[in-house]
């Protein structure tokens, strides 16, 4: 279940061969691609889909992803591509941009692309390397989504964009893993993961505990548990609030949070081709000096993947 440039693609085949040369690794990420067994997953965050018609902070997340995915001795390995775009807004999108607050959250898109390489073991745990490219800003045509997304659901058209942070291309590195599977029963397992990106998008890293509950691993490969996940986030930096590395002032950033805190709480459910993972996000406030209170939400992540 989980997820353009030449240049990009030969540094990712760079790390994932080690000191192999990088022709011999685009051969053998060119084979894995082609006898992996693919598996196309959707992604979605959305606040509106809580049905309370709330919209804000960070109100929309859309990813489409391919996996392709093989035996590698007791465990697994497979790569993939994304393509994504993540929407911010201030809390009430229907504030004009005269009428926002200091501290209220700049609009900004970012749009992007990107390759990873994912290990799995037969212990559960797991190991995943991944570079995104993409465009930070009105390039990334957050605006135009939203309005599209709100005349689709008949929603007020949002009144800010005006005021949404400059254009910036972006390139953002990612590292991330979990630990072996604790088992805490039959039915029940804990898991630990972590993950780091770098980039003049994103600088941060996070790390999360799971608790699974239900049938995890069924004989025949279905699967339907509940799970809750509990996590924290470093901020070094976050374009979505400061503004791009090389963007310059801008009038509407404001600083992070330096810790973040985050719950989510879900089930899923697989069964032959099909996946499917819904759960809750409550997010703590992203930004310094505004309380969870004021800064906080809840949105809702689905996730559909296909395995022909």
């Amino acid at each position: 279940m989980r997820i353009f440039s030449t240049v990009p693609t030969g540094l990712l085949l760079a790390i994932t061969a080690g000191a192999s040369p990088v022709h011999a690794a685009t051969d053998g990420l060119s084979a894995l691609f082609a006898s992996g067994r693919p598996t196309y997953t959707l992604d979605i965050d959305n606040d509106s889909l809580l049905l309370n018609r709330a919209d804000g902070l960070y109100t929309s997340g859309l990813r489409v992803s391919g996996n392709y995915r093989e035996r590698d001795g007791s465990g697994w390995r497979s790569a993939g591509w994304r393509f994504g775009q993540q929407i911010y807004t201030a809390k009430h999108a229907q504030l004009r941009p005269e009428q926002l607050g200091p501290r209220d959250h700049p609009y900004a898109g970012w749009l992007y692309g990107g390759l990873y390489y994912w290990i799995e073991r037969a212990d559960g745990s797991d190991l995943t390397f991944g570079l995104d490219l993409g465009c930070f800003g009105p390039c990334a045509a957050g605006r135009q989504t939203q309005e599209f997304l709100h005349r689709l659901l008949s929603q007020p058209q949002p009144l800010g964009w005006a005021a949404q942070l400059s254009n910036e291309w972006g390139v953002v590195a990612q590292l991330g893993g979990r630990g072996p599977v604790i088992r805490l029963g039959r039915a029940a397992d804990l898991r630990v993961g972590g993950v780091a990106r770098v980039g003049n998008i994103f600088t941060d890293a996070a790390a999360d505990l799971t608790l699974r509950i239900g049938a995890t691993a069924a004989a025949d490969g279905s699967r339907l548990y509940g799970f809750l996940r509990g996590g924290m986030r470093a901020v070094v930096h976050d374009a979505s609030l400061q503004g791009g590395w090389f963007g310059g002032g801008e009038a509407r950033a404001v600083a992070p949070r330096r810790l973040t805190r985050e719950l989510e709480a879900g089930l899923q459910w697989q069964s032959g081709a099909w996946a499917v993972r819904a759960s809750v996000v409550a997010r703590g406030s992203e930004i310094r000096g505004v309380p969870d209170g004021r800064g906080g939400q809840e949105f809702v992540r689905l996730s559909i993947s296909y395995s022909p």
